[in-house]
């Protein structure tokens, strides 16, 4: 943090990694270890969610299969899809944002060509948006070797979300009405700190975005919250005080902070995401291109060396077009020779005229 005068101090946050951003701007107000890799659990579902939500049709259905349903984590949480039965993309999504159901993913990611294509997309979505800590291997965010994200690319994927209002409407829904039983039940979004759950006090203004656990990753959260014409995003990674609802707390805290802040803190970064590559240059055949000066200055390129060339033997022309030609040739020499001769001509008679005139007397008056 880079404090002004009038800035309100930290909360104490015992988090392994966190962080506070403008969710507009991008600008990070305060972070603690943002790029360290860890363990996302389910809060890596705000990737999934922001790569296939664009892609699946909002009015699609999908009949779940039991070789999707094989191959969910054992332990997973679910929100109790049924193989044989059929499910719109609404359901599902409301799957995952509410009941972090692993078997939604596993139906959704079946739905946007399977799995592993999932998986790459996913993995380059990230590299699109700048977020170079995580690394994808299981898309619904179950503990898998390698598989890592940090708290700055959480706030990443948390903000690009934000921008969707499919991807608000999800993370902000409290409860809905699932498909099961032979009509529905009612699920009940995770994230206490929206629903107030548990006796977790809701936050005001709080618009989501997703929670997560697993034994590896511990508590994850990444929160997002409107005030007074401003969005934050809050990320916290593993708390390591308190008890299954620190990490709400914890979120709770840098959230107010992060209100009370407002233009009393200079950025320490930014979550916006870097420009395109330059397009490539053409390849250069003789080193690279000179500027204005040096190719002023440059000396002057050697003429191309002249080739020889096999004479040619003139056709045999008549004789009378070589006398034709004589003649144009001679009369091409006569006429400026008569054109001199007269101008000086000319120029003599008028002489001898001038000569004359001085010679007559002059008259006097009487």
């Amino acid at each position: 943090m880079r404090p002004k005068r009038g800035a309100p101090a930290l909360p104490g946050v015992s988090a392994l990694s966190w962080l506070v951003a403008d969710a507009r701007k991008g600008e990070v107000l305060a972070a603690h270890d943002a790029h360290r890799p860890l363990p996302p659990a389910s809060t890596l579902k705000t990737l999934f969610a922001v790569t296939a939500l664009p892609r699946l049709p909002k009015d699609g259905e999908h009949t779940a299969t039991e070789a999707e349903l094989d191959d969910v984590g054992e332990g997973s949480s679910e929100v109790g899809i049924v193989a044989g039965d059929s499910y719109t993309v609404e359901d599902l999504w409301n799957g995952v944002f509410l009941s972090s159901g692993n078997d939604a993913v596993h139906a959704l990611a079946e739905m946007n060509g399977g799995w592993d294509t999932t998986v790459k997309q996913m993995r380059l979505k990230a590299k699109l948006l700048g977020a170079y800590d995580t690394h994808v291997v299981s898309p619904d965010g179950y503990d898998a070797d390698g598989q890592v994200s940090s708290a700055f690319d959480l706030a990443v994927f948390g903000r690009t979300g934000l921008a969707s209002r499919e991807f608000v409407k999800y993370s902000s829904t409290v409860d809905a009405e699932f498909p099961g039983y032979g009509g529905t039940f009612g699920i009940v979004n995770t994230n206490r700190l929206l629903t107030g759950e548990d006796g977790v006090e809701p936050y005001r203004g709080l618009i989501g975005v997703k929670n997560g656990f697993t034994s590896e990753a511990g508590y994850t959260l990444i929160a997002a919250a409107r005030r007074g014409g401003r969005t934050l995003v809050v990320t916290v990674m593993n708390p390591q005080w308190g008890g299954v609802h620190e990490v709400y707390e914890e979120a709770r805290d840098l959230l107010d902070w992060g209100f009370k802040a407002a233009g009393r803190v200079t950025p320490v970064g930014s979550l916006e995401p870097p420009p395109p590559p330059l397009p490539p240059r053409p390849p250069m055949k003789d080193g690279p291109v000179p500027g204005p000066l040096a190719r002023v200055l440059a000396p002057a390129a050697a003429p191309a060396p002249v080739q020889a060339r096999k004479p040619v033997a003139a056709p045999a022309r008549p004789a009378r077009a070589a006398e034709d030609e004589r003649e144009e040739s001679g009369s091409g020499f006569v006429m400026p020779v008569a054109f001199i001769a007269s101008a000086c001509l000319a120029a003599l008679a008028l002489y001898f005229v001038r000569r004359a005139a001085r010679r007559k007397p002059e008259s006097h008056d009487a």
